[in-house]
């Protein structure tokens, strides 16, 4: 869930029973996902639940495929190997990001592997209100991609 919002909503108390809400959900797909069986099953998921007196309405926006990149691919083996020379350990890879629109194009559209490298810590609390980035790891992220770009070109 991303947004609620329903009833009224400005200063002090009320009482009334809300005549309308709304909310807005987005899925982060995985693996073979697809986005239209998710959407249809999510739609029928609700309409099943809803009371009698009640209607809703669904409005879309973007959908994208999950992508994968395979654990053995050749972009992927450079790129923890220049992160492993720039940090000093062995770099750790997850499965993240995957689901965001543009990635997909990337490997739709242009025929490239995306290749997503994070350099957040635990608690950088990305999205959230106190989000905050360490120096560090802006720093130590811009060499690395210089080390993994070097790896790539070679």
């Amino acid at each position: 869930m991303n947004g609620i919002l329903g009833g009224y909503t400005g200063e002090g108390s009320k009482t009334v029973i809300a005549g309308a809400a709304s909310f807005k959900v987005s899925f982060r797909l995985v693996g073979d996902q697809d986005p239209d069986k998710i959407r249809t099953s999510f739609r029928a998921f609700v309409r099943e639940r809803l009371p009698g007196d009640c209607s809703v309405e669904f409005l879309s926006h973007a959908g994208s495929p999950a992508l994968e990149l395979p654990y053995d691919s050749p972009t992927l083996a450079k790129a923890r190997g220049a992160l492993s020379a720039e940090w000093g350990r062995k770099a750790v890879a997850i499965g993240s990001g995957g689901s965001i629109p543009i990635v997909g194009d990337f490997k739709h559209v242009l025929g490239l592997d995306p290749l997503l490298v994070g350099f957040g810590l635990d608690d950088d609390r990305v999205h959230s209100p106190n989000e905050k980035y360490d120096l560090t790891s802006f720093h130590k992220g811009t060499r690395s991609w210089a080390r993994i770009l070097a790896a790539l070109a070679a």
